[in-house]
């Protein structure tokens, strides 16, 4: 008797499978995340068998992974010192960002690695030939395959034998053997299947392009950044010539570090300086603008954070970019209750320059002086900068890794700065330290204002 394809509702969040529809996942809550899916027929065969052997622990050695440099030294900072051979590692970003662009780069840089077989699914040969033109790649070790077919491409890694493959992108490649269409949820989770086990029993380094979906996640099941190594997210604002490359997963490095770039039309240029970078044209003696530092890994970067307060309606509007709505809307309470500035009736926009977006406390401090100055219309002066994190009764709180924050910001060429009175970090040359133990008292000897 043929066998038949049962039909399953798959979540496109968390990869959970059930046998009946539903609005909302059973397994992580998500709503209208049901997709339905046909599970493919399983063929004898259908993948190699393994040479793996049951081993004590006491009988497996350690080996030192074997690292290689990109060329590309924002790269190598988020993969943690350089690419794993025999790792796979997911790329994904919005449309246009540079994903393309910075994998493309790799092939030129990356030389040294050996062999590298950049498989397109979204573009023909020709395209490819004039966007590697136009970035100057010229590599005698690249090889291109425009193809789609999972099959063939499995066929072309092993006559070329590459030391790195880029397949861009996965949602384009399909395998015959599952019966759904190119994308689907079955598809790439097979796929991607197929590409980690190349990866790890031919020790091949192996780049994936993933697109992401309306809310900013990669297009397909959930299940598919826990099946490879390393997820790496490329994001900026198409208005922005700033791109930055940051890690989701990293199964062989720390997933805090960000490596910065410049988009232009030669390509992508790494920006190993992004504190001054960030604070290129920063006006002078303008209201509502404040400096603080936070820390991406072990690298801290100057960030400059603006506030626009107008007298508003009875309904007050409220804006942010780059900071928590929520804690946005917090801190202005905090201000207000705290600070004894009347923001409350207040238009408020945040904006943080660059297209970065702060996640930590340590920019409480500034957020909550930048607005104050606004709302007074007196410049707190580009000399200054501020951290520290604003608890809500208004006290200011110690921030971690305060002695490299206050390097940066002296090295940067700022003479003051405002910090919580509980510090014990050591002042560095050159950098006097404001140390307030509320944020009225901040707010006082900043601007001079009660």
């Amino acid at each position: 008797m043929a066998q038949k394809n049962r039909t399953v509702f798959c979540c496109s969040e968390c990869g959970n499978e059930t046998i009946k529809w539903s609005g909302r996942c059973p397994a992580c809550g998500s709503w209208n995340t049901l997709v339905e899916v046909k599970e493919p027929k399983i063929k004898e065969n259908r993948y190699s068998e393994s040479s793996s052997t049951v081993k004590r622990l006491d009988e497996l050695e350690i080996t030192d992974e074997i690292r290689y440099a990109t060329g590309i030294s924002e790269f190598d900072r988020v993969l943690g010192g350089g690419a794993v051979k025999g790792s796979l590692i997911l790329v994904g970003g919005a449309p246009g960002v540079g994903k393309s662009t910075l994998l493309l780069q790799l092939c030129r840089t990356g030389q040294e690695a050996g062999r590298i077989l950049y498989v397109s699914g979204e573009e023909s040969e020709n395209q490819l030939k004039m966007r590697a033109e136009r970035l100057k790649i010229s590599n005698p070790d690249l090889f291109v395959l425009a193809e789609t077919d999972m099959a063939r491409i499995s066929a072309s890694i092993n006559s070329v034998a590459p030391d790195i493959v880029i397949v861009d992108s996965i949602q384009t490649v399909f395998d015959s053997a599952v019966e759904s269409t190119p994308g689907s949820i079955s598809q790439i989770r097979e796929c991607t299947m197929k590409l980690m086990r190349i990866a790890k029993e031919k020790e091949i380094t192996i780049f994936i392009v993933g697109h992401i979906n309306k809310e900013g996640n990669i297009a397909g099941p959930k299940i598919l950044e826990h099946m490879v190594d390393c997820v790496l997210y490329f994001e900026g604002e198409k208005n922005v010539d700033f791109r930055i490359l940051r890690a989701a997963k990293n199964r062989f490095g720390s997933t805090n570090e960000i490596g910065v770039f410049e988009m232009s039309n030669k390509g992508l240029s790494c920006i190993e300086n992004p504190s001054a970078a960030l604070l290129d044209g920063r006006p002078e003696n303008s209201p509502g603008t404040c400096v603080t530092c936070v820390m991406e890994g072990t690298r801290p970067i100057l960030a400059e954070i603006q506030a626009l307060l107008t007298q508003g309606s009875y309904n007050p509007s409220r804006r942010s970019n780059g900071i928590d709505y929520n804690r946005m809307t917090m801190l202005l309470a905090v201000l207000d209750k705290r600070g004894g500035v009347p923001v409350s009736g207040c238009d408020a926009y945040i904006n943080v320059i660059g297209g970065l977006d702060l996640d930590e406390p340590a920019a409480d401090l500034a957020t909550i002086l930048a607005a104050a100055s606004s709302f007074y219309d007196i410049p707190l002066g580009k000399d200054i900068a501020a951290v520290g994190e604003v608890g809500l009764s208004g006290e200011i709180r110690n921030v971690s890794m305060l002695d490299q924050r206050l390097s940066e910001i002296a090295r940067l060429g700022f003479k003051r700065c405002i910090v919580p009175a509980r510090t014990s970090s050591e002042t560095p040359k050159g950098l006097e330290l404001i140390r307030a133990d509320t944020i009225k008292d901040a707010i006082q000897k900043a601007i001079g204002r009660k």
